[in-house]
C-alpha cells in the first residue's frame, strides 16, 4: 500500500519537477525568435510601445512579440510588415490544399517552424508576434 502511495504521489511529483514547463531548448527558441530582424522594423509612425516575450509552461509553445502606438491605417501597416517578413526570408504560410494564407509568414528558426502574424489589437495598437514549439505545431 505505501509503495502505491509513493508511486501515485511521487512519479508526479519527479515529473513536475523535471520535465514540466518550459526550460532551456524554450529559452534557446525565445532567443532566436527575440533575434529576428522583422519585430524591430516598425512602419513610419509608429513608436515602440513594448516588446515582450513568454513561454506557455504547459504546452511549452512561445511568444516573442512588439507591441507599438501606431496611427496609421491598418492597410499601410500590413503592407509594410509583408515586404519586412519577405526581406528577411519570411515566406507566406501555405496549407496541405497549397493555398496562402493571408498575412502569416513561416520561417524555420531554432531547429522548428515559426509564425509571423501582424494584428491591429485595438485602436492604435500594432501587434507583431512570432510564435513556435518545438512539437511542430501549426499557428495562424
Amino acid at each position: 500500500m505505501a509503495v502505491a502511495g509513493l508511486l501515485l504521489v511521487g512519479l508526479p511529483a519527479v515529473y513536475f519537477l523535471t520535465v514540466y514547463g518550459c526550460g532551456e531548448e524554450e529559452d534557446r527558441l525565445a532567443e532566436a525568435m527575440a533575434g529576428e530582424a522583422v519585430l524591430g522594423t516598425p512602419p513610419k509612425g509608429a513608436d515602440r510601445a513594448s516588446r515582450y516575450q513568454e513561454c506557455d509552461d504547459d504546452s511549452r509553445f512561445v511568444i516573442v512579440g512588439t507591441q507599438y502606438q501606431y496611427a496609421g491605417s491598418p492597410k499601410t501597416a500590413l503592407r509594410h510588415y509583408r515586404e519586412a517578413a519577405r526581406a528577411d526570408s519570411w515566406r507566406l504560410r501555405t496549407t496541405a490544399d497549397g493555398e496562402k494564407v493571408p498575412d502569416c509568414f513561416t520561417k524555420p528558426v531554432d531547429g522548428t517552424t515559426a509564425y509571423l502574424s501582424v494584428e491591429i489589437l485595438e485602436k492604435g495598437v500594432l501587434y507583431v508576434g512570432i510564435i513556435a514549439d518545438h512539437a511542430g505545431s501549426e499557428w495562424c
